[in-house]
């Protein structure tokens, strides 16, 4: 996709998000919305290389939508200022709604690219599943942990905003108790589009995904989500 335009295009909404200003530009909107589809059809592809099951995901399900529920975020702009996707085997974006471990990624205003694999803030049950999976799968997390291109890519999996405390249920004896603490189970990192050329982007994007696979894969393993 054209990486200017879209990090351009951004930028103004960021400095003009209302209705008026996005109604004038929605022709520039059309267009990247059209090659951010292309792209996630080419990551759908790729991913299905190294993880079958995401075959069945549907790309245009897969894509957020820029216009923000606002009955949910009272006081702030109506438009998201980041173009992002999020590829599941269950075709679902959302954990509260089941959608599962992901392999995530949005540009935003900045020119920066976030990308991911795992699951983000799953709800309660789900959390509880995957933490008894630790217990259950110590020595396959343990694995996990040492797996060579997950941590080359990514330096480990995310520990921000991790319980002081293990969560109820689970004692000091269990196994890796600092990874029961955690409320996201993912990889991530960030980098710098706005001087990428765009054939780069699907390959890079693949490159990471490949990457966080196994975790995608362990989770998976944790059973059905709600």
């Amino acid at each position: 996709m054209h990486l200017r335009d879209l990090v351009q295009f951004l930028s103004e909404l960021e400095e003009n998000n209302n209705r008026a200003w996005f109604v004038m530009n929605k022709p520039r909107y059309d267009i990247l919305r059209g090659e951010l589809l292309t792209l996630v059809e080419t990551l759908i592809a790729g991913i299905t290389r190294f993880d079958p099951v995401i075959a069945h995901c549907n790309p245009k399900k897969a894509m957020f939508r820029v216009n923000r529920d606002l009955r949910f975020a009272r006081g702030k702009p109506p438009y998201k200022t980041t173009f992002s996707a999020a590829i599941t085997a269950s075709g679902l974006k959302k954990p509260s709604q089941g959608g599962g471990p992901a392999y995530y990624f949005h540009i935003d205003a900045r020119g920066v690219l976030f990308s991911a694999g795992g699951e983000y803030g799953p709800p309660a049950d789900r959390l509880r599943a995957v933490r008894q999976h630790i217990v259950n799968d110590a020595a396959g997390f343990q694995r996990l942990l040492r797996d060579k291109g997950m941590h080359s890519a990514f330096g480990g999996l995310m520990e921000r905003d991790k319980l002081i405390r293990l969560p109820k249920g689970f004692d000091a004896d269990a196994p890796h108790p600092e990874f029961l603490k955690l409320k996201s189970y993912m990889v991530r990192r960030e980098v710098s589009v706005t001087k990428m050329s765009p054939e780069k982007l699907p390959d890079l994007l693949l490159a990471d995904f490949k990457a966080s696979a196994p975790l995608v894969k362990w989770l998976r393993a944790a059973g059905p989500t709600p």
